[in-house]
């Protein structure tokens, strides 16, 4: 393990912005428990595809699609805040 300083663009808990040394753009740090979280609801999304039921997948994909939004538009934020310029 290697210790390092990192900066620091929103609070912590489970989605910082944080910039690595040596990065130009910051990154989301998520935690283990959400990224568990959100690869099972990516998988909530491909078994209701599987089993052909369109309406299930649908609504589970517009339920990530919806956190994810609110995750990259916290990144956004941060961003803003900073006069970093989006990387996209």
């Amino acid at each position: 393990m290697e210790r390092i300083e990192a900066e620091l663009f929103t609070e912590g808990g489970n989605d910082a912005v944080v910039r690595l040394p040596g990065r130009r753009f910051p990154g989301v740090l998520v935690q283990g428990d959400s990224l568990h979280i959100l690869r099972s609801d990516v998988d909530e999304v491909v078994q209701a595809c599987e089993r052909g039921d369109l309406a299930e997948a649908r609504d589970s994909a517009a339920f990530l699609l919806t956190d994810l939004d609110a995750l990259l538009a916290r990144y956004e934020v941060a961003l803003s805040e900073h006069e970093i310029p989006r990387p996209y």
